[in-house]
């Protein structure tokens, strides 16, 4: 894993090396920088050794003829495999000298669709001098790129690289800003900067003369789902199929020249990849989970029980869940995007515990985009269908009729009582967006509306429009008529790879430490793709898998999240902090937000008038962020 950068500038590579100082944490154990003098182009490095721990895996990396010259971050996990295919002689054993075979033997875009892992790349072709900036089909690594204000061109790992930069133009993007009050996220290509843009998932962005053309897709996740093979087979036989989908993907994501392990939550997707873990391994996998005091927020004790039955190596450290509230001043400089998915802040603590004794970690993510797992799918299915629009109208004018204090309490004392599926849904902390969505006219509106903190963010965000969404798209609807399907692809396209992705990938870079995700091996996507919608639901088949290895009693619970109680630590610890930040007069000054419609919501929720801290997180990550990086 490591940090890239790149500058096509008159500047030199002494300016570059200053941005690759802001990304020592990708890559403290080696740097490098190329140059091609007679064109300005600069491509630097920052390195932490997985493979091929020599000088023979240092990069920037020519190719065996000299003709491309790649900065690679990430791994090809079946490397192996290629290596093997390609034949002829390799100087070293790392991952790069064998991609960069495979682009002197079948070019770009055909190797591009051999390599299995997770890659953000730039590739400098010699002869034709054209830069290449490509991503990996999740967007499990991170690619920024942009243009200076006196033409010169830049890419990075990080957005940081190029705010270090001579002629880093820092004004904001309005739109992309809305959208991030809705998302808690900036979405695809999207920037906070209006003078940056991110490669989309699985893109391929072409330079030349420092201009770069529109981004082209190798692979998305709406096309493969489309073009998915349907599952013939029985039940079990997709059982046993998807199981040794899984077995390989863990064995390739388990290949390291440095000490390897897992997060363990205990529940079914973290649980299913350390079995399989432990299953491939001749020793104990190691294993960590963080646990707070405070059983509301606690998974450790079903991690511990897990781990114990897996006979991993587990390591947990405990925390009062004020103690996780220190973290908070250290986002900015982590997620150097405003971000506001709360469970970055576990996920940062589990990745530092995790960091003290291995370099490698193997995670559980993408389950629930695969194989429907999120509570939303069930309740979004199930209230489109079971209440049309005049009785949710009803419904929303009841609501309206008592105050938000008063529902909350009644609903969370009837909690227990709700059948099945509503009963896991925690009404009782949705209320606020469950308010605004009841008179939603088109299903992608309401499931918008589950996913949105800030359903109207224009409202919000002086002279802000928002950016186009897969879930906004009428050809996407029609595209995907299974409500299912498309809320799960619409969710790999946007919720995975700029939310739940960037959180790990900022979270686990932050301590230097690599994250793998076995579960989201594109092999295994397409194959969930084309099993029956009703096989997928609940994450049935990784259930049948996971009962192979763990016993149900162990992990079959309501799912309870990666949290932290931003709710009480607003009125709490972090109520000064709040204060500071939201401001009106500090609003006004800034002109970005409408500072009477900030203040009445936290006056409200502060006070106890309503529950409304996923709204205002939001808003307090952007404050936050806006106070650290300064941008105009």
């Amino acid at each position: 894993m490591c940090g890239i950068a790149g500058l096509w500038d008159e500047a030199g590579s002494g300016t570059l090396k200053l941005g690759l100082d802001a990304i020592a944490h990708r890559g403290p154990d080696d740097q490098g920088v190329w140059s091609e003098p007679e064109v300005g182009l600069h491509l630097g490095h920052r390195r932490l050794s997985i493979l091929d721990l020599s000088p023979l895996g240092h990069q920037p990396m020519a190719s065996r003829s000299g003709r491309f010259v790649v900065v690679f971050n990430g791994e090809i996990y079946n490397f192996r495999a290629l290596r093997e295919r390609l034949g002829g002689d390799f100087r070293g054993h790392s991952d790069t000298e064998v991609m960069l075979a495979a682009f002197e033997q079948w070019g770009i875009e055909a190797a591009l669709r051999e390599f299995l892992g997770m890659f953000a790349l730039a590739v400098w072709d010699r002869s034709e001098r054209t830069l290449h900036l490509i991503r990996d089909r999740f967007g499990k690594k991170p690619l920024y790129y942009g243009t200076l204000e006196h033409g010169g061109f830049w890419f990075a790992s990080e957005l940081k690289v190029g705010m270090a930069l001579p002629g880093f133009s820092r004004t904001l993007n309005r739109d992309a800003l809305a959208s991030y009050m809705r998302l808690g996220c900036v979405p695809g290509e999207g920037c906070i900067f209006e003078a940056a843009a991110k490669v989309p998932a699985g893109g391929h962005v072409v330079v030349r003369d420092r201009r770069p053309a529109p981004a082209t897709r190798f692979w998305s996740a709406a096309e493969a789902a489309l073009g998915a093979s349907a599952f013939r087979g029985t039940p079990q036989e997709g059982v046993e199929q998807l199981e040794g989908l899984l077995l390989d993907s863990v064995r390739l994501r388990m290949e390291a020249d440095v000490p390897l392990g897992a997060f363990l939550s205990g529940g079914i997707d973290s649980s299913l990849t350390v079995a399989l873990m432990q299953k491939l391994s001749s020793r104990p996998v190691q294993t960590f989970s963080i646990g707070f005091r405070e059983p509301l927020y606690d998974e450790a004790p079903h991690a511990r029980a897990v781990a114990t039955h897996l006979q991993s190596e587990h390591t947990e450290l405990y925390l009062p869940v004020d103690e996780a509230a220190a973290v908070v001043p250290l986002l900015p400089r982590m997620y150097d995007e405003p971000f506001g998915d709360s469970s970055q802040i576990p996920m940062y603590l589990v990745s530092k515990l995790a960091r003290q004794s291995v370099t490698v970690a193997l995670s559980g993510d993408g389950g629930d985009e695969l194989f429907l797992g999120y509570q939303r799918y069930a309740a979004a299915r199930l209230g489109w269908k079971r209440f049309p629009l005049p009785l949710r109208r009803l419904l929303g004018g009841l609501l309206g009729l008592v105050p938000d204090r008063l529902w909350s309490t009644a609903l969370q004392r009837l909690q227990p009582l709700l059948p099945g599926k509503l009963a896991q849904f925690k009404l009782y902390n949705k209320l606020p967006r469950l308010q605004r969505l009841l008179s939603a006219r088109s299903f992608s509106d309401f499931y918008l509306g589950l996913l949105s903190q800030w359903s109207r963010p224009q409202e919000l965000v002086s002279g802000g429009r928002e950016l186009p969404l897969f879930y906004s798209d009428p050809a996407a609807a029609r595209a995907f008529p299974d409500l299912e399907q498309w809320m799960a692809v619409g969710d790999a396209s946007t919720y995975l790879t700029d939310d739940i992705l960037t959180k790990v990938d900022r979270a686990s870079m932050a301590v230097s430490l690599e994250a793998r995700t076995p579960l989201l091996d594109h092999r295994i996507y397409e194959f969930a793709c084309g099993l029956p919608t009703e096989w997928r639901r609940e994450k049935w088949p990784l259930r049948e898998v996971l009962s192979r290895y763990v016993p149900r009693p162990l992990w079959e619970r309501p799912k309870m999240g990666f949290g932290v109680p931003i709710d009480s630590w607003l009125r709490g610890s972090l109520r000064s902090w709040a204060d500071d930040l939201l401001e009106p007069g500090l609003l006004r000054r800034q002109g970005f937000l409408d500072a009477e419609l900030v203040s009445r919501v936290w006056r409200d929720h502060r006070d106890g008038r309503a529950t409304d801290h996923l709204r205002l997180w939001n808003v307090l990550m952007f404050q936050s962020w806006l106070q650290h990086w300064k941008p105009g």
